[in-house]
């Protein structure tokens, strides 16, 4: 589906222009989005725009990196969304003069969504050109990173808190679920970190001139964002080695048992193997009393070692 966007020159809304009459001088600028086209519509880049080869290539072959190229008077914008129930990047891209924006994107977005409905509703954000719905489009990418960081440092929290729980096991597959969204989420914000920072460096982009401050915003977010992700990365790591000295403590405990009743019942093993051997020359088999001798014995060397065990503090 192709829809069109067009402002007149005293900044009247113009929805559904035909393309044809889009370059016409009552027509101050324009916005055409490429939403989920057919393969014959997404041609129009090339037979009606006559944008770069390069960069439509870049719009066919998904999914490519975020950047800014410039191709004359014409930028090309490669950006990120999130799928907020996969974390799977998906995207969008954006050609940008002082005189249009076209946006082309293989799935919905709600993001472009918005920020149509904005420049269709409001007056004064029509005035300020492409370069505004350029702003919104990143802006409203980067504010839907926000919701997905937040519910992961939630769930953190939560990993945190029942550390010493029964269910530790299960908490830590879930931990590293978590670590894994993280890197995922690293993989889009970074690179869209570092879009805007050419973004709000290059001066290429003559209208970005006024506007700068709002770049530079969204550029202030993504490196909060960024930290947030490194900062959550490195408390899974935390988690995970504080899990891996539980296992170890408790395996300590279960070595220390196992330790004390070995030692314990090696003299006792030893003594009824001794006796087990039913030579006919052994003088305490025919002892009336030796059975029980022979068990009081035993008896009183397991108390002795246990409570030489007690003192050594073994069961504390």
């Amino acid at each position: 589906m192709i829809r069109t966007l067009a402002v007149s020159s005293d900044n009247q809304l113009l929805h559904d222009v035909p393309l044809a009459e889009l370059d016409g001088p009552q027509i101050q600028w324009y916005w055409v989005d490429f939403d989920s086209p057919s393969d014959e519509e997404a041609l129009l880049l090339r037979d009606h725009f006559h944008f770069h080869p390069l960069a439509i290539e870049d719009c066919f072959h998904l999914l490519q990196r975020p950047k800014m190229d410039h191709y004359g008077d014409m930028h090309f914008f490669v950006m990120h969304a999130i799928d907020p129930r996969t974390l799977e990047a998906e995207e969008v891209d954006v050609f940008l003069s002082s005189r249009f924006i076209v946006t082309f994107h293989k799935i919905g977005s709600r993001e472009i969504e918005d920020a149509w409905s904005r420049i269709s509703q409001q007056e004064a954000l029509r005035k300020e050109g492409p370069i505004y719905a350029l702003y919104l489009i990143l802006d409203n990418h980067v504010d839907q990173y926000f919701p997905c960081v937040y519910q992961l440092e939630d769930q953190l929290d939560e990993i945190e808190n029942v550390m010493e729980a029964e269910s530790v096991d299960t908490l830590m597959r879930d931990m590293f679920e978590i670590r894994s969204k993280l890197l995922k989420l690293r993989r889009t914000i970074v690179p869209m970190r570092d879009l805007l920072y050419r973004v709000i460096s290059t001066d290429r982009i003559e209208q970005l001139k006024e506007h700068l401050l709002f770049f530079t915003d969204i550029h202030d977010h993504l490196l909060k964002l960024s930290e947030m992700i490194d900062s959550n990365r490195e408390i899974t790591a935390d988690i995970r080695d504080s899990y891996i000295s539980l296992n170890a403590n408790r395996m300590n405990t279960i070595m220390k048992t196992l330790t004390v009743i070995t030692t314990i019942f090696m003299p006792l093993t030893f003594i009824a193997g001794l006796y087990g051997m039913n030579f006919v020359n052994m003088p305490e088999l025919g002892w009336h009393w030796g059975y029980y001798a022979v068990l009081l014995i035993m008896l009183g060397i397991g108390i002795w070692m246990f409570a030489w065990f007690w003192r050594k503090g073994w069961f504390r």
